[in-house]
């Protein structure tokens, strides 16, 4: 671990956004309901049981936030390097769970530090579907507004 300090709200921001900008193709309803499901849990359970949710439950949506979900995890300076195969993320679910167990919740500290910043860039991914949501309505209200024209 380097001793930069590291800004965790830029980190699970930039995270967020990537989040949104690659699930572009999907209904922001669909990643809304996704991130706010996880984001409970999260809060509720744990890491873990956030991550076994998203591997249970979720389809493409929750790999998606999986793999960001790594990408922040990697980001915070623990040496949780991203669980690979052929040089791409490895999503299997044995491949995540066990990167989490033997990575993750080693360290008490680490490991609620890391929940919090997951928290973070859930909202963050929430309010940011919602926006996407929100304003593709709009857009699509102006469209039906100018064919009636």
């Amino acid at each position: 671990m380097n001793n930069t300090p590291i800004n965790l709200d830029r980190l699970a921001a930039q995270h967020a956004q990537t989040l949104i900008t690659d699930t572009k193709d999907e209904k922001p309803s669909d990643i809304e309901n996704t991130v706010t499901k996880t984001l409970g849990i999260l809060q509720e359970d744990g890491v873990y049981a956030c991550f076994l949710y998203l591997l249970a439950r979720e389809k493409e949506p929750g790999k998606k936030v999986i793999e960001q979900m790594l990408n922040l995890l990697e980001g915070l300076g623990f040496g949780w390097n991203k669980p690979m195969n052929n040089n791409e993320i490895d999503l299997r679910p044995d491949s995540v769970l066990k990167h989490i167990t033997d990575h993750v919740t080693q360290n008490l500290e680490q490991l609620l530090l890391a929940k919090e910043t997951l928290e973070q860039m859930l909202i963050y991914a929430r309010y940011g579907a919602k926006a996407r949501r929100e304003a593709e309505s709009k857009n699509n209200g102006q469209a039906g507004q100018e064919n009636q024209s």
